[in-house]
């Protein structure tokens, strides 16, 4: 079968598609087909020898896929032949098969295509635990969301608005703050031509941001932390900017503050009978309408140099999906 293959640590420019073996499955696992794979900003960490979960070479990059079960091992109930199915782990979805343990796998709704399916849970269930377990988000609050216009992101701009808060979108190009506010962002800065914390201030009539969602880390997160309500809450998501942030801690002493991480898929081997709370309220608004996935682009497999470009270099809006034919 044909799969991206990571063979020593480095960029997307290093990986090449190979043919390698079938696996089968082994006890607890199930061999599935992929028909459409999901990039994520961990993914480039992971072929860096970066991420927090590290995986030696050789191996076949990529955490979400979406396809159909082929064949269960020994000890699987829960899953048969021909179940639609989302997977989400570290690695193995950029491949036309791959074996994952069952309890890594999620039932996808009759109402999900694959494309929607693969790019769903790592953005909306990372989104949702982060404003719901973390984040304590509450209706008429207001959230700032940085990176509005990305995967996260916009999942967080969409979740924010399903719970009934003000959310103001912030991004680095009008483009960008377009997408966001069509997804139903209220407000918008555009932290690339003007002060992210005094827009911050200035649209919350000086009071403030309740909860601040950032994903993007670097030279914004200490602006947008300037611009903190009291009792504010400021979410670790992530640092796609590429510097991670050295924060002054008199900052949330004065503001009565909490910085708080977000590592959902920790959280969610942790806590699994919680994550899958989350993950039914998530497919029970997107079945109801309240949620608005956005696939922005498809790429064949071949052309997986390309998507990887567009993720590094920050052009992405929403996901970016590789879809895997047969």
């Amino acid at each position: 079968m044909r799969a991206v293959v990571c063979r020593e640590f480095g960029t997307a420019k290093d990986l090449q598609i190979s043919e390698i073996g079938t696996p089968d499955p082994q006890p607890g696992e199930v061999l599935m087909d992929n028909h459409v794979a999901a990039l994520n900003f961990p993914d480039t960490l992971a072929i860096a020898g970066k991420y927090q979960i590290r995986a030696e070479p050789p191996f076949v990059p990529g955490g979400e896929a979406a396809g159909t079960v082929v064949a269960v091992g020994d000890g699987v109930t829960d899953y048969k032949p021909g179940d639609r199915v989302i997977s989400v782990g570290s690695t193995g979805a950029f491949a036309e098969q791959q074996c994952v343990p069952a309890a890594q796998l999620t039932l996808m709704p009759d109402n999900m295509d694959f494309a929607t399916g693969a790019g769903f849970l790592v953005t909306y269930g990372t989104s949702l635990y982060a404003l719901r377990q973390c984040g304590h988000l509450q209706a008429a609050e207001t959230l700032v969301v940085l990176g509005a216009a990305g995967g996260v992101g916009l999942a967080a701009v969409d979740l924010g608005k399903a719970a009934g808060a003000k959310v103001i979108a912030a991004a680095s190009s009008e483009d960008k703050l377009d997408v966001a506010m069509a997804a139903g962002a209220d407000l918008r800065i555009n932290y690339s031509a003007a002060s992210l914390r005094d827009e911050i201030k200035e649209l919350t009539d000086g009071i403030g941001a309740d909860v601040i969602y950032d994903p993007v880390g670097g030279e914004y997160s200490e602006a947008a932390f300037r611009a903190m309500a009291w009792n504010g809450r400021f979410l670790v998501v992530g640092f796609a900017a590429g510097d991670i942030p050295a924060m002054p801690l008199n900052l949330p002493l004065l503001k009565n503050c909490s910085i708080k991480g977000v590592f959902y898929g920790a959280w969610a081997q942790r806590e699994p009978a919680l994550a899958r709370e989350n993950v039914a309220e998530l497919f029970r608004l997107y079945a109801t309408g309240k949620l608005h996935p956005l696939i922005s682009q498809r790429f064949e497999l071949a052309d997986f140099k390309e998507a990887f470009a567009m993720l590094t270099e920050r052009r992405a809006i929403g996901k970016l999906v590789l879809t895997i034919a047969h």
